[in-house]
Protein backbone atom coordinates (compact mmCIF):
# COMPACT_ATOMS: atom_id res chain seq x y z
CA UNK A 1 0.00 0.00 0.00
CA UNK A 2 1.62 3.57 -0.95
CA UNK A 3 1.96 5.95 1.39
CA UNK A 4 1.57 9.22 0.27
CA UNK A 5 4.87 10.89 2.26
CA UNK A 6 6.39 9.18 -0.60
CA UNK A 7 5.22 11.52 -3.30
CA UNK A 8 6.95 14.97 -3.86
CA UNK A 9 4.84 17.82 -5.01
CA UNK A 10 4.71 16.94 -9.19
CA UNK A 11 3.73 12.77 -8.54
CA UNK A 12 1.02 13.92 -5.31
CA UNK A 13 -0.59 16.28 -7.95
CA UNK A 14 -0.71 13.63 -11.13
CA UNK A 15 -1.79 10.83 -8.70
CA UNK A 16 -4.81 13.10 -7.60
CA UNK A 17 -5.71 13.20 -11.17
CA UNK A 18 -5.20 9.31 -11.72
CA UNK A 19 -8.00 9.35 -9.42
CA UNK A 20 -10.45 11.74 -11.40
CA UNK A 21 -10.25 14.30 -8.12
CA UNK A 22 -10.07 17.71 -9.08
CA UNK A 23 -6.22 18.97 -9.27
CA UNK A 24 -6.39 21.23 -6.07
CA UNK A 25 -7.13 18.35 -3.80
CA UNK A 26 -3.38 17.62 -4.09
CA UNK A 27 -2.68 21.30 -2.29
CA UNK A 28 -5.40 20.00 0.38
CA UNK A 29 -3.99 16.51 0.65
CA UNK A 30 -0.31 18.52 1.11
CA UNK A 31 -1.66 21.24 3.89
CA UNK A 32 -3.15 18.26 6.29
CA UNK A 33 0.31 16.16 5.90
CA UNK A 34 2.90 18.66 5.56
CA UNK A 35 0.95 22.15 7.47
CA UNK A 36 -0.75 20.60 9.71
CA UNK A 37 1.13 17.30 10.33
CA UNK A 38 -1.98 15.36 11.08
CA UNK A 39 -1.70 11.47 12.31
CA UNK A 40 -5.00 10.08 11.04
CA UNK A 41 -7.54 11.19 7.80
CA UNK A 42 -10.26 11.68 9.50
CA UNK A 43 -8.63 14.83 10.62
CA UNK A 44 -8.76 16.10 7.00
CA UNK A 45 -12.09 17.95 7.39
CA UNK A 46 -12.09 19.42 4.13
CA UNK A 47 -12.15 16.38 2.41
CA UNK A 48 -15.10 14.32 1.60
CA UNK A 49 -15.78 11.29 3.68
CA UNK A 50 -15.94 9.15 0.00
CA UNK A 51 -12.25 10.70 -0.48
CA UNK A 52 -11.56 9.71 3.36
CA UNK A 53 -12.64 7.07 2.64
CA UNK A 54 -10.73 5.85 -0.25
CA UNK A 55 -7.39 7.12 1.44
CA UNK A 56 -7.97 4.95 4.39
CA UNK A 57 -8.78 1.53 2.15
CA UNK A 58 -5.74 2.09 -0.50
CA UNK A 59 -3.01 4.56 1.43
CA UNK A 60 -1.07 4.83 4.56
CA UNK A 61 -0.12 7.92 6.46
CA UNK A 62 2.21 6.59 8.69
CA UNK A 63 5.25 4.16 8.18
CA UNK A 64 7.13 4.54 11.40
CA UNK A 65 5.69 3.60 14.88
CA UNK A 66 7.45 4.80 17.89
CA UNK A 67 9.07 2.45 19.88
CA UNK A 68 11.04 4.44 22.79
CA UNK A 69 12.95 7.79 23.35
CA UNK A 70 15.21 8.50 25.41
CA UNK A 71 15.80 12.31 26.57
CA UNK A 72 19.36 13.90 27.58
CA UNK A 73 19.55 15.69 30.85
CA UNK A 74 22.48 17.45 29.78
CA UNK A 75 21.50 19.22 26.66
CA UNK A 76 17.62 18.42 26.17
CA UNK A 77 18.26 16.61 23.43
CA UNK A 78 15.67 13.49 22.27
CA UNK A 79 16.57 10.41 20.45
CA UNK A 80 13.41 8.16 18.96
CA UNK A 81 13.49 4.98 18.44
CA UNK A 82 11.33 3.85 15.49
CA UNK A 83 10.26 0.48 13.89
CA UNK A 84 9.67 0.58 10.23
CA UNK A 85 7.07 -2.36 8.64
CA UNK A 86 9.60 -4.59 8.29
CA UNK A 87 10.24 -4.86 11.94
CA UNK A 88 13.77 -3.04 11.27
CA UNK A 89 15.11 -0.19 13.94
CA UNK A 90 16.18 3.47 12.94
CA UNK A 91 17.19 6.10 15.47
CA UNK A 92 16.02 9.99 14.99
CA UNK A 93 17.78 12.18 16.92
CA UNK A 94 15.67 15.97 18.00
CA UNK A 95 18.54 19.05 19.03
CA UNK A 96 17.10 21.94 20.88
CA UNK A 97 19.40 24.80 19.71
CA UNK A 98 19.43 28.41 20.72
CA UNK A 99 17.00 29.73 18.48
CA UNK A 100 16.33 26.87 16.58
CA UNK A 101 15.67 23.25 16.88
CA UNK A 102 17.35 20.61 14.79
CA UNK A 103 17.05 16.97 13.25
CA UNK A 104 19.58 14.55 12.54
CA UNK A 105 17.71 11.87 9.90
CA UNK A 106 18.51 8.68 9.04
CA UNK A 107 18.31 7.49 5.48
CA UNK A 108 19.34 3.56 5.91
CA UNK A 109 19.24 0.49 8.23
CA UNK A 110 22.99 0.16 9.15
CA UNK A 111 26.07 1.66 7.01
CA UNK A 112 28.05 0.24 4.35
CA UNK A 113 30.62 2.56 4.57
CA UNK A 114 32.43 0.74 7.09
CA UNK A 115 34.21 3.93 9.21
CA UNK A 116 36.32 2.29 11.96
CA UNK A 117 35.03 5.00 14.50
CA UNK A 118 31.45 4.48 13.60
CA UNK A 119 28.96 2.57 15.47
CA UNK A 120 26.36 2.25 13.00
CA UNK A 121 28.60 0.40 10.73
CA UNK A 122 28.85 -2.44 13.12
CA UNK A 123 25.71 -4.01 11.42
CA UNK A 124 26.97 -3.24 8.03
CA UNK A 125 23.95 -2.13 5.32
CA UNK A 126 20.30 -3.90 5.50
CA UNK A 127 18.55 -1.76 3.36
CA UNK A 128 17.64 1.79 2.35
CA UNK A 129 14.72 4.19 3.88
CA UNK A 130 12.20 5.13 1.37
CA UNK A 131 11.26 8.24 0.71
CA UNK A 132 8.27 8.09 2.93
CA UNK A 133 10.04 6.65 5.87
CA UNK A 134 12.54 9.63 5.84
CA UNK A 135 9.94 12.31 5.79
CA UNK A 136 8.10 10.10 8.14
CA UNK A 137 11.07 10.92 10.64
CA UNK A 138 10.41 14.93 10.86
CA UNK A 139 6.28 14.99 10.50
CA UNK A 140 5.93 12.51 13.57
CA UNK A 141 8.88 13.78 15.23
CA UNK A 142 7.64 17.59 14.56
CA UNK A 143 3.87 15.79 15.81
CA UNK A 144 5.86 14.47 19.68
CA UNK A 145 7.30 17.48 20.30
CA UNK A 146 5.36 20.05 19.08
CA UNK A 147 4.15 22.07 16.64
CA UNK A 148 5.28 25.33 18.67
CA UNK A 149 8.73 23.63 18.47
CA UNK A 150 9.46 24.56 14.76
CA UNK A 151 12.16 21.98 13.53
CA UNK A 152 13.96 24.80 11.39
CA UNK A 153 16.90 22.52 10.55
CA UNK A 154 17.33 19.52 9.26
CA UNK A 155 20.68 17.30 8.70
CA UNK A 156 21.44 14.01 6.93
CA UNK A 157 24.13 12.49 9.58
CA UNK A 158 22.19 9.81 11.23
CA UNK A 159 22.11 6.21 10.37
CA UNK A 160 23.56 5.49 6.60
CA UNK A 161 25.46 7.48 3.78
CA UNK A 162 22.41 9.49 2.17
CA UNK A 163 24.40 9.88 -1.07
CA UNK A 164 24.28 5.82 -1.46
CA UNK A 165 20.46 6.11 -1.26
CA UNK A 166 20.26 9.11 -3.62
CA UNK A 167 16.73 8.99 -5.33
CA UNK A 168 15.04 8.69 -2.21
CA UNK A 169 17.00 10.96 -0.43
CA UNK A 170 16.77 13.61 -3.28
CA UNK A 171 13.34 13.34 -3.02
CA UNK A 172 12.85 13.98 0.70
CA UNK A 173 14.98 17.16 0.05
CA UNK A 174 12.85 17.86 -2.48
CA UNK A 175 9.74 17.52 -0.19
CA UNK A 176 11.47 19.36 2.82
CA UNK A 177 12.39 22.68 0.60
CA UNK A 178 8.95 22.70 -1.25
CA UNK A 179 6.83 25.54 -0.13
CA UNK A 180 3.80 23.59 -0.87
CA UNK A 181 4.90 20.85 1.52
CA UNK A 182 7.38 21.03 4.66
CA UNK A 183 9.01 24.68 3.51
CA UNK A 184 12.21 24.54 4.87
CA UNK A 185 14.78 26.68 3.89
CA UNK A 186 17.50 25.23 1.33
CA UNK A 187 20.40 26.79 3.47
CA UNK A 188 19.03 24.73 6.62
CA UNK A 189 19.30 21.42 5.20
CA UNK A 190 22.21 19.38 5.26
CA UNK A 191 23.76 16.48 3.54
CA UNK A 192 27.13 14.68 4.51
CA UNK A 193 28.21 12.08 3.02
CA UNK A 194 31.53 10.02 3.85
CA UNK A 195 32.90 11.20 0.16
CA UNK A 196 31.72 9.53 -2.51
CA UNK A 197 32.99 10.75 -5.41
CA UNK A 198 30.96 9.90 -8.72
CA UNK A 199 27.66 10.58 -6.49
CA UNK A 200 28.80 14.47 -5.10
CA UNK A 201 29.59 14.97 -8.92
CA UNK A 202 25.89 14.15 -9.35
CA UNK A 203 24.24 15.59 -6.69
CA UNK A 204 26.14 19.25 -7.70
CA UNK A 205 25.35 18.26 -12.11
CA UNK A 206 21.09 17.35 -11.34
CA UNK A 207 19.22 20.53 -11.63
CA UNK A 208 16.26 18.80 -9.69
CA UNK A 209 18.41 17.74 -6.86
CA UNK A 210 17.53 21.29 -4.80
CA UNK A 211 20.98 23.26 -3.58
CA UNK A 212 21.11 22.48 -0.14
CA UNK A 213 24.30 22.50 1.81
CA UNK A 214 26.96 19.62 1.77
CA UNK A 215 29.38 18.45 4.69
CA UNK A 216 31.79 15.86 3.54
CA UNK A 217 33.44 13.75 6.61
CA UNK A 218 37.25 14.33 5.91
CA UNK A 219 38.71 13.05 9.51
CA UNK A 220 41.84 12.77 8.03
CA UNK A 221 44.77 15.10 6.35
CA UNK A 222 46.72 12.13 4.84
CA UNK A 223 45.78 9.44 2.74
CA UNK A 224 47.30 6.46 4.92
CA UNK A 225 45.37 7.76 7.79
CA UNK A 226 42.11 8.32 6.41
CA UNK A 227 42.08 4.67 4.16
CA UNK A 228 42.41 3.49 7.99
CA UNK A 229 40.04 5.40 9.16
CA UNK A 230 37.68 5.01 6.10
CA UNK A 231 38.02 2.26 4.20
CA UNK A 232 36.19 4.03 0.98
CA UNK A 233 39.09 5.77 0.67
CA UNK A 234 41.03 3.51 -0.75
CA UNK A 235 38.93 4.42 -4.09
CA UNK A 236 37.85 7.83 -3.01
CA UNK A 237 41.57 8.85 -2.31
CA UNK A 238 42.00 11.98 -0.23
CA UNK A 239 43.77 13.31 -3.05
CA UNK A 240 40.46 12.95 -5.77
CA UNK A 241 38.14 13.81 -3.03
CA UNK A 242 39.79 17.32 -2.43
CA UNK A 243 40.01 18.04 -6.46
CA UNK A 244 36.21 17.51 -6.89
CA UNK A 245 35.09 19.75 -3.78
CA UNK A 246 37.87 22.62 -5.14
CA UNK A 247 36.20 21.86 -8.76
CA UNK A 248 32.52 22.32 -7.52
CA UNK A 249 30.45 25.30 -8.49
CA UNK A 250 29.60 26.55 -4.49
CA UNK A 251 27.95 29.75 -3.95
CA UNK A 252 28.07 32.23 -1.92
CA UNK A 253 26.23 31.41 1.80
CA UNK A 254 26.81 27.47 0.81
CA UNK A 255 30.23 26.86 2.04
CA UNK A 256 31.37 23.34 2.15
CA UNK A 257 31.69 21.90 5.90
CA UNK A 258 34.39 19.74 6.09
CA UNK A 259 33.65 16.97 9.30
CA UNK A 260 36.83 16.29 11.16
CA UNK A 261 36.63 13.82 13.85
CA UNK A 262 39.22 14.70 16.51
CA UNK A 263 40.57 10.97 17.68
CA UNK A 264 43.63 11.08 20.62
CA UNK A 265 46.86 9.96 19.29
CA UNK A 266 45.15 9.22 15.17
CA UNK A 267 44.35 12.49 13.73
CA UNK A 268 44.78 14.79 16.62
CA UNK A 269 48.34 16.29 16.60
CA UNK A 270 49.87 19.79 15.20
CA UNK A 271 51.22 18.03 12.69
CA UNK A 272 47.68 16.97 11.53
CA UNK A 273 46.21 20.73 11.68
CA UNK A 274 49.14 21.75 9.93
CA UNK A 275 48.36 19.27 7.18
CA UNK A 276 44.77 20.09 6.89
CA UNK A 277 45.25 23.79 6.59
CA UNK A 278 47.84 22.98 3.58
CA UNK A 279 45.50 20.77 2.39
CA UNK A 280 42.38 23.31 1.96
CA UNK A 281 45.62 26.06 1.07
CA UNK A 282 44.10 29.11 -1.29
CA UNK A 283 40.69 27.78 -1.10
CA UNK A 284 39.41 28.21 2.82
CA UNK A 285 37.05 30.28 1.61
CA UNK A 286 35.26 27.67 -0.13
CA UNK A 287 35.58 25.23 3.11
CA UNK A 288 34.02 25.88 6.79
CA UNK A 289 35.81 23.13 9.41
CA UNK A 290 34.28 21.61 12.04
CA UNK A 291 35.98 19.79 14.49
CA UNK A 292 34.07 16.60 16.28
CA UNK A 293 35.83 15.45 19.39
CA UNK A 294 35.27 11.32 19.22
CA UNK A 295 32.05 10.19 20.86
CA UNK A 296 33.12 6.82 22.55
CA UNK A 297 31.15 3.63 21.82
CA UNK A 298 30.76 0.31 23.75
CA UNK A 299 33.90 -1.54 22.44
CA UNK A 300 35.40 1.24 20.41
CA UNK A 301 39.27 0.71 20.12
CA UNK A 302 39.73 5.00 19.71
CA UNK A 303 39.34 7.85 22.75
CA UNK A 304 38.28 10.87 23.01
CA UNK A 305 41.50 13.65 23.29
CA UNK A 306 41.18 15.68 26.43
CA UNK A 307 40.31 19.94 25.63
CA UNK A 308 43.98 21.26 25.63
CA UNK A 309 44.81 19.19 22.57
CA UNK A 310 41.07 20.06 20.75
CA UNK A 311 41.70 23.85 21.39
CA UNK A 312 45.28 23.26 20.19
CA UNK A 313 44.34 21.79 16.61
CA UNK A 314 41.48 24.42 16.56
CA UNK A 315 43.80 27.60 17.32
CA UNK A 316 46.60 26.38 14.81
CA UNK A 317 43.66 26.55 11.86
CA UNK A 318 42.70 29.89 13.11
CA UNK A 319 46.63 30.97 12.86
CA UNK A 320 45.76 29.75 8.65
CA UNK A 321 42.65 32.04 8.72
CA UNK A 322 40.40 28.84 8.04
CA UNK A 323 37.18 28.95 9.79
CA UNK A 324 37.33 26.10 12.08
CA UNK A 325 34.76 25.97 14.82
CA UNK A 326 34.70 22.77 17.52
CA UNK A 327 31.26 20.85 17.64
CA UNK A 328 31.26 19.31 21.22
CA UNK A 329 28.65 16.85 19.70
CA UNK A 330 24.55 16.51 21.87
CA UNK A 331 23.19 13.88 23.41
CA UNK A 332 26.38 11.88 24.34
CA UNK A 333 24.74 10.58 27.74
CA UNK A 334 21.80 8.72 25.76
CA UNK A 335 24.31 7.66 23.04
CA UNK A 336 22.76 9.94 20.50
CA UNK A 337 26.00 12.13 19.10
CA UNK A 338 27.79 11.81 15.49
CA UNK A 339 28.66 8.12 15.30
CA UNK A 340 26.80 6.64 18.04
CA UNK A 341 23.38 5.78 16.65
CA UNK A 342 22.66 1.58 15.72
CA UNK A 343 19.96 -0.11 15.09
CA UNK A 344 18.21 -2.14 17.35
CA UNK A 345 16.83 -5.30 17.75
CA UNK A 346 13.31 -5.25 19.64
CA UNK A 347 11.91 -9.09 20.97
CA UNK A 348 8.44 -8.43 19.62
CA UNK A 349 7.31 -9.75 22.54
CA UNK A 350 8.86 -6.60 23.96
CA UNK A 351 7.68 -3.49 21.75
CA UNK A 352 5.49 -1.23 23.30
CA UNK A 353 4.59 1.31 20.49
CA UNK A 354 4.46 4.68 22.60
CA UNK A 355 2.44 8.32 21.74
CA UNK A 356 2.63 11.88 21.69
CA UNK A 357 1.18 12.32 25.69
CA UNK A 358 4.35 9.42 27.20
CA UNK A 359 6.31 12.12 25.97
CA UNK A 360 5.01 14.81 27.59
CA UNK A 361 5.01 13.10 30.95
Amino acid sequence: MLCLKGFNYGELERWVRQQGWKKFRAKQLSKWIYSKKVGSYEEMTDLSKDIRNFLKENTKLNVLKLVTYEKSKEDGSIKFLWRLEDGHTIETVFIPEKGHNTLCVSTQVGCAVGCTFCFTTKDGLIRNLTTAEIIDQYIQTQRLVGLDRRISNVVFMGMGEPLANYDNVKKAVQIMTDDRMLGLSNRKVTISSSGIIHQIKKMYEDSSFPQVRLAVSLNASDQKTRTQLMPISETNTLEDLMETLNSLPVKTGYRIMLEYVLIKDVNDRPEDAHRLARLIGKNKKRYKVNLIPFNPYPGSPYERPDEERVNRFHQILWQYNIGAFVRWSKGKDISAACGQLRKKEIPEEKVSFLTAESLKR
